[in-house]
């Protein structure tokens, strides 16, 4: 057996999952779904929120950077609480990344950035993404990582 070729134990399956958060339900969910997929996988769970940036017209005497930093805030709020709820029984190591941007490209840096070997986001909502396609539908057709979408 050649070098190229061998197996090597505790190498094999992915290194970093990396989840992105919105606040809503199918992307809590995503977070659950990638949450025991880290654990089961020893990986590290990367949960990102990509803090929207409005037009700057609609911007004009609205706080919308302080209620996006709410949402960053209540997210590892949630994230928090949830894994100290399971801790000593699973147990799963995780980071809480944020950045300003549209989803979809915020999502393709932070998954560049730290090197993600998998994807998880959940389904869109929003009935308009049909048309137009969701953050999820493009993060499949860049076709760069694995991306598991959770209903």
């Amino acid at each position: 057996m050649t070098d190229q070729h061998r197996f090597e134990r505790g190498t094999d399956g992915p290194k970093v999952i990396m989840v992105g958060v919105d606040g809503s339900d199918s992307s809590l969910r995503a977070a659950a779904y990638a949450s025991g997929l880290a654990r089961r996988q020893r990986a590290l769970l990367a949960v990102v929120y990509v803090q929207p940036v409005p037009a700057a017209g609609a911007a004009l005497g609205a706080p919308v950077a302080e209620a996006t930093g709410e949402i960053a805030e209540d997210l590892v709020a949630q994230i928090r609480e949830a894994a100290e709820r399971v801790k000593g029984i699973f147990d799963v190591r995780w980071e809480f990344h944020t950045l300003r941007g549209d989803p979809y490209s915020g999502l393709v840096q932070a998954a560049d950035e730290l090197k993600a070997d998998a994807v998880v986001v959940g389904a869109s909502e929003q009935a308009g993404h049909r048309i137009v396609g969701s953050v999820a539908i493009r993060l499949v057709k860049a076709g760069r990582w694995p991306v598991t979408v959770v209903p």
